[in-house]
């Protein structure tokens, strides 16, 4: 399967601090869920990449202490499935991977590069996608909430890299004999994400409330 890679600005619920830049969403095979559910989640697999985690992937949504709620599910909804590949076969191997994947894309020095950062006025949509497209050479997905009522702009939430099995990026696009990919109306918060639409004017604040 291809593997999908989500870069979500988190909104926060219960988070005293929220991060202020673009952390992990999740690690997915395309068009699989929960594949395995007796092979549940074991945090200690993960202890040595602990601090990399509360970093890179931190649960905003929870407000248990330690924070695993979010993991637990990854793995056991995504994980389970993407564990068909010899590189991804345990979670320490997933979860390890998802974070050496974030640290090459580097998507927030990326986007600062590219003079695209938080700010109160707005952006083009293509303008994003074509620097994104020329900092990469692939096409990621990005998703929005829509406009609330009586705004005109977007708000960007999400950024999809699309991966072959090969975990090489590839354009996040229908490749021939695939049916459509999953569709990407994910929820961020309470709020719905939808592919973001390119004549819209952008927000892209430093949180996503």
């Amino acid at each position: 399967n291809t593997l999908y890679f989500y870069f979500p600005q988190m909104s926060a619920n219960d988070c005293q601090d929220p991060p202020e830049y673009w952390t992990i969403h999740g690690l997915w095979p395309d068009k699989t869920e929960e594949c395995n559910r007796t092979w549940h989640f074991n945090v200690t697999e993960i202890k040595d990449l602990m601090s990399d985690m509360r970093r890179c992937w931190p649960d905003v949504l929870h407000s248990s202490l330690n924070r695993t709620q979010f993991w637990k599910h990854e793995w056991e909804k995504h994980g389970t499935c993407a564990a068909t590949l010899q590189v991804l076969n345990s979670q320490k191997k997933y979860f390890g991977k998802a974070l050496e994947l974030y640290q090459h894309i580097d998507l927030n020095s990326c986007l600062l590069k590219a003079g695209i950062k938080p700010s109160s006025s707005y952006y083009q949509m293509t303008a994003i996608k074509e620097a994104l497209t020329t900092f990469y050479g692939v096409t990621p997905k990005i998703q929005c909430l829509p406009p609330e009522e009586g705004e005109k702009a977007q708000t960007i939430g999400q950024i999809e890299f699309c991966f072959t099995k090969e975990l090489q990026l590839r354009n996040c696009t229908v490749l021939k004999g695939e049916s459509d990919p999953m569709q990407a109306d994910l929820k961020l918060g309470t709020e719905e994400l939808s592919v973001c639409n390119d004549t819209l004017p952008t927000y892209y604040p430093s949180q996503v409330q």
